[in-house]
């Protein structure tokens, strides 16, 4: 009965072992299944494993670290001073008498005024401030290029099926006109021309594949699964055609986290102005000290010293005139970072203006019309009212629409993503969606 018991325990504890430590790729939710990834699941593990926002975290430590310096207060000086080292033994008036050193204990201590340490500590922390908008904006651009290299590799697996389509469609007809060349119905020509256009469409695949696993490459490093990139595929369907509201530009530039982290660095170049000036109060150090005097313990005495420094030869410009050069260099910075935020967002709205009409008019008639010129060309071919030049031709016209369809609807999502995060949003929808795999033969 024991030894069930103790087995039974020893599984239970074997599983729990198991379950604690599962491996990159595991279907959990920590581990999701990297052959069928999300994007939401991608940037779960994105916001886990990104090097770059690890380091914008360690800035953020540092400049936590820095605030600590800022706010402390001197440290006081102790001081122990002996003197009279000379030869202990000596003679005063022919009489043997011995000497001994004497002792001066110190204790001294700076006392900061004009609000020194206080405006030291307000500027360290606009600096975390502004680390942190740091932070924001690198999670914001990376989020995005996060969508981009997901959309990527929905664009290349979709792609990739599209020319395994064409690659086996051809491999078909080069079956079929070979038995037809057999039986004398066509000429050698016209199989030898469909056999270089399968082999073309076997390259086509070949290189759509390489394309996947580029692809692949890319997505796993920035989710941290580098050694696992074989195995990731992209599951998401691609976002519906849809073109947002204009927004409130101003809104949207005061939210950016570049904006705020620019402004932050304004506001703590302020705070150095008045610590520059600040300089210029005197900062007391008081001391108080302690003389002993062993050869002659009644004159032993207790002292007082106070210390300020005489502003005789230099007043603190420099401080100050660097401190005001730095305030106009983050005045600028912040028209800079403002102007740039508005072309971001402008130029991404004209992106996704244009990726939407393109995909729209693929969605259309372009794509059917290529379908349909397609079939009738095959049926034509097969009952011989068209040549395999036609043949051909409809079948590259009708590859190149697919492919181009896909292309318009990956455009279109990146264009979505780098919207979303010029606005300072995510960069992936939950809006309705069509299915990946548009744009592969039926």
């Amino acid at each position: 009965m024991w030894n069930r018991r103790f087995a039974f325990a020893l599984a239970l504890c074997w599983c729990s072992a198991a379950s604690s430590q599962a491996p990159f790729g595991a279907t959990t939710e920590l581990y999701p299944d990297l052959s069928r990834l999300t994007l939401r699941q991608a940037e779960t593990l994105f916001l886990q494993r990104s090097r770059e926002l690890q380091a914008a975290r360690r800035t953020v430590e540092g400049a936590e670290a820095d605030k600590l310096t800022a706010g402390a207060r001197p440290n006081p000086v102790a001081a122990v001073n002996v003197s009279d080292l000379g030869p202990r033994q000596t003679t005063v008036n022919g009489i043997p008498w011995t000497r001994y050193p004497d002792t001066i204990i110190s204790l001294s201590q700076t006392f900061e005024r004009g609000n020194k340490r206080e405006l030291r500590s307000e500027a360290a922390q606009l600096q975390i401030d502004a680390s942190r908008g740091d932070l924001a904006d690198t999670l914001r651009v990376q989020q995005a290029a996060l969508a981009g290299a997901y959309y990527d590799l929905l664009f290349a697996q979709a792609r990739a099926r599209i020319a395994d389509d064409s690659a086996q469609l051809f491999r078909r007809t080069v079956s079929a006109v070979e038995l037809r060349l057999k039986a004398g119905d066509v000429p050698a020509t016209q199989v030898a021309r469909i056999r270089v256009e399968a082999l073309r469409a076997e390259n086509d695949a070949r290189i759509a594949q390489a394309e996947v696993e580029k692809a692949q490459t890319r997505l796993a490093y920035l989710i941290g699964a580098e050694a696992e990139a074989r195995r990731v595929f992209a599951e998401d369907a691609w976002p519906a055609a849809s073109l947002p509201a204009e927004p409130d530009l101003e809104r949207i530039l005061s939210g950016r986290a570049d904006v705020q982290a620019a402004v932050a660095r304004l506001r703590a170049a302020e705070k150095r102005i008045e610590l520059a000036k600040s300089l210029r109060t005197r900062d007391v150090n008081l001391g108080v000290q302690f003389e002993n005097y062993q050869n002659d313990p009644k004159n032993n005495t207790l002292g007082l010293a106070v210390s300020v420094p005489l502003f005789t030869n230099y007043y603190f410009e420099g401080e100050i005139a660097r401190a005001e050069v730095e305030y106009a260099a983050a005045q600028e910075n912040v028209e800079r970072v403002r102007a740039v935020a508005l072309g971001d967002v402008q130029r991404a709205r004209a992106d996704l203006d244009a990726a939407a009409e393109r995909m729209r008019r693929y969605d259309g008639a372009l794509l059917r019309e290529a379908e349909r010129a397609a079939k009738g060309a095959e049926f034509a071919y097969e009952k011989g009212a068209a040549g395999v030049l036609e043949l051909l031709d409809a079948r590259r016209t009708l590859f190149g629409s697919r492919v181009e369809a896909v292309a318009a609807r990956a455009d279109y999502a990146r264009a979505l993503a780098v919207w979303r995060a010029s606005l300072g949003e995510k960069a992936y929808t939950a809006e309705a969606v069509e299915p990946a795999s548009m744009g592969s033969s039926q």
